[in-house]
């Protein structure tokens, strides 16, 4: 009998360039695109800095980039930093609905490393990702929005498998192997929530983690090292140990029909993607009637139940807490200009007149919204004057229903990347773009 971590291993590896609907290699290059522009941005910030001289003293010279800086490293710490720098400010990229996946640290990132390091092309790049992003999708939704609700990080727990994936098909293993990659993958996984409680910076090295782990699994189980082959429907497998209430019919569901690459989400604020409509709600109504923050008196915000339950953070106390807190986020879309990822910053955390906003926010259980994870939002500005001004939606520019244009891509890139030199982010950026004519990605400058 074979298992679902034998059916998705033999997907896998099957999958060729060749297969791949041309829509779904554009929105795998948007997702490279967007993971790359997180990284350069998020490897200026302290805490990725912290991860990136970790990697330098303790890996060899190496030939895979530190997107953003100068540094060269061996891949597994190439994976480390780079994880860490994609997911260090709340920009990288997800999907929607959500199924608490991050295809930018779990896939472009460890893709990436080995592309540089193996010289590459970018057809072997495109396929891998895609081949990861069906999988570790359907791992994701598999657990049935279930893995917060235990208290574990869903992408840290889930990352590993999409990353043995990717990393799996750059080193030619097998669809035996691949499974003994899942199998030793399942034991990497990681990350706890208590970062939404009481703070910290961790939350942003769950996605190194996750992408170093995967990176190690599939090349032990390259070298022969095995894993369970029960490890995702076993009984002390993924769904019964990290999930309540899994589905083991998801994991390979429509597999090889259905693209789940086309879900892709790319942000537009620096926030969490519980809070992305809800801000764009706020700089709706904001533009509408005239308004600005002096002249809110009350936030309500109505979403759903993991908007409650994890979201609904009304005195938060660091900056990975603020991005966190969809009270917040609104209150700073209220007086600033979340489309600047600067924006959320140590005086913005602490400006007095956003705390109180967000100190007085209600925030509850949006009725209509149609699941755990649902985007869909009301809110209500309750203002000075006496009067309430409310708006609903479920939808912000970079959804798959609204996806952004290539040249919309390009401001945001830009944005994050073109402080130093723009000339060589562009020509990065256009490099990208047509992913599948590069022929060896080691000649890529990621510097910037």
């Amino acid at each position: 009998m074979t298992t679902a971590s034998q059916a998705l291993a033999q997907f896998a590896v099957d999958l060729s360039y060749e297969r791949i609907p041309p829509e779904v290699v554009e929105r795998a290059k948007d997702c490279v695109i967007d993971t790359v522009a997180a990284c350069v941005f998020g490897s200026q910030l302290p805490w990725t800095q912290t991860v990136i001289d970790y990697a330098k003293r303790n890996s060899a010279t190496g030939e895979c980039s530190v997107f953003g800086t100068p540094v060269k490293v061996r891949a597994p710490f190439a994976c480390l930093a780079n994880g860490a720098s994609a997911h260090a400010f709340e920009l990288d990229c997800l999907v929607e609905p959500s199924v608490g996946i991050h295809p930018s640290a779990a896939l472009a990132v460890p893709g990436l490393a080995p592309a540089q390091g193996r010289k590459m092309d970018g057809r072997t790049l495109l396929s891998a990702i895609v081949a990861g992003y069906e999988v570790l999708y359907r791992i994701g939704h598999a657990a049935n929005h279930s893995i917060e609700k235990n208290g574990f990080h869903s992408p840290g727990v889930v990352g590993p498998f999409g990353t043995a994936v990717v990393v799996g098909r750059m080193f030619n293993i097998d669809a035996k192997q691949l499974a003994n990659a899942f199998g030793i993958a399942g034991s990497l996984s990681s990350g706890l929530m208590e970062f939404s409680r009481t703070g910290g910076m961790v939350k942003r090295l769950h996605l190194g983690r996750a992408a170093e782990g995967g990176f190690m699994a599939a090349v032990l189980a390259r070298d022969g090292y095995t894993g369970p082959e029960g490890v995702l429907d076993g009984k002390f497998g993924f769904l019964n140990v990290y999930c309540s209430g899994g589905d083991p019919a998801r994991l390979t569901q429509d597999l090889g029909s259905v693209w789940h690459v086309m879900k892709t989400k790319i942000k537009r604020y620096s926030c969490h993607s519980t809070a992305q409509v809800p801000v764009t709600l706020a700089l709706d109504l904001k533009a509408k009637h005239g308004i600005a923050g002096d002249d809110v008196a009350g936030i309500a915000i109505a979403g759903g139940e993991k908007v409650v339950t994890q979201h609904a953070i009304n005195e938060p106390r660091d900056i990975t807490m603020m991005q966190y807190s969809v009270p917040f986020c609104v209150a700073v879309a209220l007086y600033q200009d979340p489309l600047d990822p600067r924006t959320f910053s140590e005086a913005t955390l602490n400006d007095p007149k956003i705390r109180a906003l967000a100190r007085g926010a209600q925030v509850e259980l949006l009725k209509s919204a149609p699941g755990y994870s649902s985007s869909a939002s009301r809110l209500t500005l309750k203002l000075k004057n006496g009067k309430a001004l409310s708006a609903e939606g479920h939808d912000f520019k970079g959804t798959p229903t609204m996806p952004l244009t290539r040249p919309e891509l390009l401001e945001k890139f830009l944005k994050l990347t073109a402080h130093r030199d723009r000339v060589k982010a562009e020509k990065l950026f256009s490099q990208l773009a047509e992913a599948e004519k590069v022929a060896d990605f080691s000649t890529l400058d990621f510097a910037l």
